[in-house]
């Protein structure tokens, strides 16, 4: 069982020693030396090359994307187009293997001089699509998939001219803002708590939305357990600025580096989450799904 005793001239060392040990837990918790190549070949599905590209027409998100074996492809919105740059390495790169650019041919009807490589930082070649790296996602278990498809906010499905899938990233944006539409009236802090009958005290964000944790989960080392098909039901909370927090102690927020790339927040090492089945601010019909989600308390306890 863990305990933090804060000592008043020891607070600042306590804080450090805390953030440290998320950070290195963190570090340890994933895999950053695992070959990129290598979850997606043991899925016995994806190919190992790019083939002959073809495009999907989805009637969910328009043309999209795929490889030579129908497996659907991302792009990252934190890599760069001009000039081409992946920002996807290490543990993100083992979830979103990237697409080798040996062997990869136009799809029919697109223009083939989208089409380039760039040189990844082991030394391998990545496919490029008007600039933009190209990836699967390791949760894609079959062709015409498309789990990774919003991921983090940071991951979309492809377009044949390089763009985001267009109907894709318009319903990504529509499900991150559903919820801020009915925002409580005037501005609330990044962070904060506010009275629930049944909990007491428990946190919500900048948009009135309460956040969860997942039993799942692990806080030493910090781990987010919520990959693939959770992702669409719980969505990561993102950081704050600690300076606009209010009723929870900002030495005990941190980020999450996610194995998707994305950066999630954490109280007291723990991933918060916030969850698409809460219509409206102030609803907390995610507490107790499935017996593994709650809403948290100020201090990061769960508030069962």
């Amino acid at each position: 069982m863990r305990k933090t005793t804060y000592i008043p001239v020891a607070l600042t060392v306590t804080a450090v020693m805390m953030t440290a040990a998320c950070g290195g837990s963190q570090t340890a918790a994933t895999t950053a030396d695992s070959p990129s190549r290598s979850t997606a070949a043991d899925s016995g599905t994806q190919p190992s090359q790019a083939g002959g590209l073809s495009v999907w027409k989805s009637d969910k998100l328009g043309a999209v994307m795929t490889d030579g074996a129908g497996f659907t492809l991302y792009r990252f919105d934190k890599d760069k187009a001009r000039p081409s740059a992946s920002n996807c390495t290490d543990a993100c790169a083992a979830t979103w293997p990237p697409v080798p650019a040996e062997g990869a041919k136009a799809a029919k009807g697109m223009d083939p001089k989208l089409l380039g490589s760039v040189k990844r930082a082991d030394g391998t070649r990545q496919l490029t699509l008007a600039g933009w790296p190209l990836y699967r996602y390791a949760q894609d278990t079959a062709p015409r998939q498309t789990n990774g498809q919003g991921v983090g906010g940071t991951w979309f499905s492809a377009a044949p001219d390089g763009t985001k899938a267009k109907k894709a990233a318009e319903a990504a944006e529509e499900a991150e803002e559903a919820p801020a539409e009915e925002a409580a009236p005037g501005k609330l802090p990044a962070l904060s708590t506010v009275e629930d009958q049944e909990r007491g005290r428990i946190v919500r964000d900048g948009k009135g939305r309460t956040l969860y944790r997942f039993t799942k989960d692990t806080a030493w080392p910090m781990k987010s357990n919520c990959q693939g098909e959770c992702l669409k039901l719980w969505k990561p909370a993102k950081p704050v600025d600690k300076k606009n927090v209010k009723g929870v102690d900002p030495k005990l927020l941190s980020t999450y580096d996610r194995p998707d790339g994305g950066k999630q927040l954490a109280i007291d090492c723990w991933p918060l989450y916030w969850y698409t089945g809460d219509e409206k601010p102030g609803d907390t019909n995610g507490h107790g799904v499935k017996g593994t989600w709650f809403t948290v308390r100020a201090d990061g306890k769960l508030a069962k």
